[in-house]
């Protein structure tokens, strides 16, 4: 019997979405006869400790996910439960992405103190959020509104709009729908208006690549084609040298229709923007493919043509 010890940031969601997931490794692992437990130790991260600034402020990347790595590297946990939108593109040497489940809603969510829509905001309502892909996209839809930054848990966030600091707020859906908070959502912002941030809605799992047995277990918690998905998203993140602190959002659906690319291989659809953050230029392109990596870096190139390096280039500056 092996205990795994599983890492994860210690919000409430966190140690939510981490709960669901050992829950169904737990199921997973008593259908194929594997014989463990596990165990849920919670780690700070440094997104977590810096509330008071901006996330395009704090720098770096891997905010959220750094020292849950680190933990891994050295052996005080097997595995861990991340947002895959935290994830930066590229990973330590000796860890791995060893399952991506099923993606939740991927679309982000409009709260409100009153008006049903994103359209029926007053004029020069004041908007929380602490993205700047959802504000970029806002200002583009919306000019007149105000955008503000707001961090902080979900339940703090929450909080701030129902004591009058903002008039609305946006976050992930998904985290709302894991929480059981759904029935806080106004409205959906579809990706034509808001396009989600890459990997928004699904988690990774985090392993050690030689953990054969952690690997194992992984394998049948895999949802193939929220992986390709996420592959595709991750490859045009990877090609702009991207993360939570630019305005990048990237979004593809794989068919379920029963038709495939033509070589047999299901049919990716993918959509990447990049925007400046007051939302006077944004970048979108479209492209379908089989191939999740290739697929991911010419939408990059599309919008790198049309100035998207030089715009990444001004925010990080």
């Amino acid at each position: 019997m092996r205990t795994i010890i599983v890492g994860t940031r210690q919000s409430a969601l966190a140690l939510t979405q981490t709960g669901q997931a050992v829950e169904k490794l737990k199921k997973l692992a008593a259908e194929h006869g594997i014989e463990c437990e596990f165990e849920i130790k919670k780690i700070v991260t440094k997104g977590d400790r810096i509330l008071d600034v901006t996330l395009s402020k704090v720098g770096g990347k891997g905010l959220f996910v750094k020292e849950i790595e680190q933990a891994l590297l050295d052996g005080d946990i097997d595995m861990a439960v991340h947002s895959m939108k935290d994830m930066p593109f590229e990973l330590p040497e000796g860890l791995v992405i060893g399952a991506v489940p099923k993606r939740e809603d991927a679309r982000d969510a409009l709260i409100t103190r009153g008006p049903a829509s994103l359209d029926e905001l007053p004029q020069g309502a004041l908007v929380g959020t602490s993205s700047l892909r959802r504000a970029s996209q806002l200002q583009h839809a919306r000019p007149d509104l105000r955008v503000e930054s707001i961090r902080g848990n979900i339940d703090s966030r929450l909080r701030k709009l129902e004591e009058g600091n903002f008039d609305a707020i946006l976050l992930a859906s998904a985290g709302l729908h894991r929480i059981g908070w759904q029935d806080r959502i106004t409205a959906y912002l579809p990706p034509e208006t808001c396009l989600p941030a890459v990997g928004q809605g699904a988690l990774c799992i985090e392993c050690r690549g030689g953990d054969d047995f952690v690997l194992e277990l992984l394998g049948k918690f895999q949802h193939e084609p929220t992986a390709l998905a996420v592959r595709a998203e991750r490859s045009f993140l990877g090609r702009l040298n991207g993360g939570c602190q630019v305005p990048i959002g990237a979004y593809a659906t794989v068919s379920t229709d029963n038709g495939d690319s033509g070589d047999g291989q299901p049919l990716l659809t993918l959509t990447g923007m990049v925007g400046t953050p007051d939302g006077t230029t944004l970048l979108k392109e479209s492209a379908s493919g089989s191939d999740p990596e290739a697929l991911g870096l010419l939408i990059a190139e599309k919008l790198v043509a049309q100035g998207a390096d030089r715009i990444l280039a001004e925010v990080k500056e």
